[in-house]
């Protein structure tokens, strides 16, 4: 018997009092009459920022403008051209450090929390976090109004690997200062796209 199995054996021996699930069918979640601009509030209000882009704009000359002195950036995403490192061919994840920007694409995003569902569509999911800066293409529609509804979408789906990004990585944990980039991305920058395909 592993200790993990004699820990939860010595759990279930000395549980007192059992008691049903509660019922979670009547829980009235939060919706928006406007998801889309729930969601731009959101992101902003935990530190991202949105950016609408126009049918026809093309996203490569996008990111450069955003970050004109940008010298590594991964992508697998075929409408990348200025990808100058691929997640998906890299050795090791070890690789992607140095990276400037990193664009990955997002299934959806969330209104309630400013959250976007990143499935792992490429091998190494460092890109995700080892960016200084991080881009996420997101198709405008694809917006639910909580994470109830974000939940249900994502349970029956063979995703394996995904987490939930909302605004760039930070910690306020010593002496209460406010460090952004902390442990991933310095900034986050949700493009919201018009045609881009979803894979949900």
């Amino acid at each position: 018997m592993s200790s993990k199995e004699d820990i939860l054996k010595k759990v279930r021996t000395n549980i007192g009092q059992r008691y049903d699930m509660p019922d979670l069918s009547d829980i009235k979640a939060v919706a928006y009459s406007d998801p889309l601009a729930q969601f731009v509030k959101m992101t902003e209000t935990v530190g991202g920022r949105t950016i609408e882009v126009a049918p026809g704009r093309d996203v490569n000359t996008l990111i450069r403008e955003l970050f004109p002195e940008a010298r590594e950036i991964a992508s697998n995403l075929p409408e990348l051209s200025i990808a100058t490192r691929n997640p998906d061919t890299v050795g090791s994840a070890g690789e992607l450090n140095g990276t400037d920007v990193g664009v990955v694409r997002g299934m959806f995003g969330v209104a309630e929390n400013g959250c976007v569902w990143v499935p792992q569509q490429m091998k190494e999911k460092a890109v995700c976090f080892i960016s200084e800066h991080l881009v996420i293409l997101l198709r405008r529609t694809d917006i639910v109004n909580n994470m109830h509804e974000a939940y249900r979408r994502i349970a029956f789906n063979e995703y394996g690997y995904g987490t939930f990004i909302s605004g760039p990585s930070k910690t306020a944990d010593i002496a209460q200062v406010l460090v952004m980039g902390a442990q991933a991305a310095r900034s986050t920058t949700v493009l919201l796209m018009p045609n881009v395909q979803s894979n949900t």
